[in-house]
């Protein structure tokens, strides 16, 4: 009978103790619920991020036999550093011959102008001659005018009887001889001029092998240029800071031009590509903050800026655009990529790898 009497009171303090928690674990929730809320206002976050970078791909510019590797896989290697050599025998021999090639064809084009300037002067010389022939013609035509005019009027005079015929002989005789001589420096003048003209066409003909020449050793010293180029391109060095990575070459392996060899990644220069839902973006700005979070290193946190927004979601850019024009169509959430920067100094020891999955979180400013 006793216990029947104290039942009620212990049930109806079992059902307080249960209101009261029932109401703190609603209380609770709507506390919760409405940080929560409260969070999403000025948070946006998400999954679908990875941390990125440069990725220098080394290949080589010439073919040949690898001599000597100066670096491993993962080692970390300074800008310009010496990584691999190839062997520079083959080259060699291309830019001796290159350069024994060019100096045989200087030495055509010093004879060739040699000839040329030889032309010339005998082109003066000729020249010089014929002016003094021309001159002695001027004489001779002086001569023999007046040769003419003593045998015209010895004619006359003999004719008339005043003088005697041996006289009038001789008065024609040196008439002749005056003719003669004319007749030779005429002759004399006129293959002067012949030899003149000759002259002329060699000097155009040694001047039109100049260019010819000239195109000849340009081609010469471009090719030296590009054997001395290639000889330059044995060596391969590291195009920036960074570590080595898909390292695939051995000493003795024959490579060719433009193989890819290894590949540089910098550490020092990476960023995160985050693909925000379209919904999202509304209130994702350039400029804003982020907060990082990364799965390799749970508890440590970094910070960042958004640098840009890409101008088409991500399946605009893919290899295979979507096709929505046939068939059924389903209305999928778009994702748009945006580039997330790492504040100045926020891995500084470089312990970021590129493809890291992270979860960058957006300060919206309200």
């Amino acid at each position: 009978m006793e216990e029947q009497k104290t039942s009620p009171p212990a049930n109806h303090k079992k059902k307080k103790i249960a209101a009261v928690v029932f109401a703190l674990i609603a209380i609770t929730g709507i506390i919760i619920g409405y940080l929560y809320v409260q969070y999403k206002k000025t948070h946006i976050t998400t999954d679908d991020a990875f941390i990125t970078g440069r990725v220098h791909t080394i290949a080589s510019k010439v073919s040949g036999t690898v001599k000597t590797i100066y670096i491993k896989d993962n080692q970390t290697v300074k800008q310009g550093e010496l990584l691999i050599e190839i062997d520079p025998a083959d080259i060699e021999v291309r830019q001796k011959e290159s350069s024994s090639g060019l100096e045989a064809e200087k030495s055509k084009l010093i004879e060739l102008k040699s000839k040329l300037d030889t032309a010339r002067q005998q082109f003066e010389e000729l020249k010089s001659a014929v002016g003094v022939v021309k001159a002695n013609i001027e004489l001779q035509d002086a001569s023999m005018k007046q040769a003419e005019a003593d045998m015209n009027r010895a004619e006359n005079l003999f004719k008339e009887g005043l003088i005697s015929e041996e006289r009038f002989e001789k008065t024609k005789t040196a008439y002749d001889v005056v003719l003669a001589q004319v007749k030779s420096v005429k002759e004399e003048v006129k293959q002067a001029e012949s030899r003149l003209e000759t002259q002329k066409a060699i000097i155009r003909q040694a001047s039109a092998a100049i260019e010819p020449q000239n195109a000849l050793i340009r081609q010469k010293e471009a090719s030296l240029a590009a054997s001395e180029l290639n000889l330059g391109y044995t060596k391969i060095s590291a195009p920036t800071d960074g570590y080595i990575t898909r390292k695939s070459v051995e000493t003795g392996n024959q490579i060719q031009t433009g193989q890819p060899l290894m590949a540089v990644v910098s550490l020092s220069d990476t960023w995160i590509l985050a693909n925000f839902k379209e919904t999202q973006l509304e209130r994702v700005k350039v400029g804003q903050k982020v907060e990082i979070e990364i799965d390799s290193y749970p508890g440590k946190k970094f910070t960042g800026r958004i640098e840009s927004i890409m101008a088409g979601t991500g399946s605009v850019f893919s290899l295979f655009p979507a096709e929505n024009a046939t068939g059924n169509y389903v209305k999928v959430v778009q994702r748009v990529p945006v580039k997330i920067v790492f504040d100045k100094n926020t891995d500084s020891e470089h312990i970021l790898r590129i493809g890291m999955s992270v979860a960058p979180t957006v300060l919206i400013q309200e």
